[in-house]
């Protein structure tokens, strides 16, 4: 896949809907990467940063909430936009999910057109486009504003604790 595609994580207990915002996500051209639990989303986002998490808030074991609070905690993983999901409409969850760190909230059930424009203007305020934001080395590329390198064109696959050694 292109170094160019963003990277959404779905992070989603129930499969077909998991499977549902996968498939348009892919459809408007993102790479998806999955998780079910909060303790995969967590392992993943070790694993290699998203430019965008989609986040349900009830999950098994780590709630959304927490992943949510875990990730914005984080220096590393503080800046990747969240957008929370779920079946909590009342005013009082809609901004407990805001003050924990998401940085958008909808509410289920949710038009899957909409979510989409959602995930598109977090990453129109995210994804860098000022020049300066990349540091170019022979044909080794390091943007820092995303967290991710390329060689030759190439996306290598880092963690965060290895980007930052760089």
């Amino acid at each position: 896949m292109s170094a160019d595609q963003p990277t959404v994580l779905v992070v989603e207990d129930e499969a077909a809907q998991r499977e549902v915002l996968s498939y348009n996500l892919e459809a408007e051209g993102f790479r998806v990467a999955r998780a079910e639990d909060g303790e995969t989303a967590l392992m993943l986002v070790s694993e290699e940063l998203p430019d965008v998490i989609v986040l349900d808030w009830m999950l098994p074991n780590v709630s959304g909430i927490e992943v949510c609070r875990r990730l914005k905690m984080r220096p590393e993983t503080r800046s990747v936009p969240v957008i929370m999901l779920s079946a909590r409409s009342e005013e009082v969850d809609r901004v407990r999910g805001l003050e924990t760190g998401a940085d958008d909230y909808v509410v289920k059930p949710y038009s899957v057109i909409e979510l989409m424009a959602r995930v598109r203007a977090q990453l129109r305020r995210t994804r860098p486009s000022a020049v300066g934001q990349q540091l170019v080395f022979d044909d080794i590329v390091l943007d820092s504003e995303t967290h991710r390198v390329s060689r030759g064109g190439a996306l290598l696959k880092l963690g965060p604790t290895e980007f930052r050694l760089l």
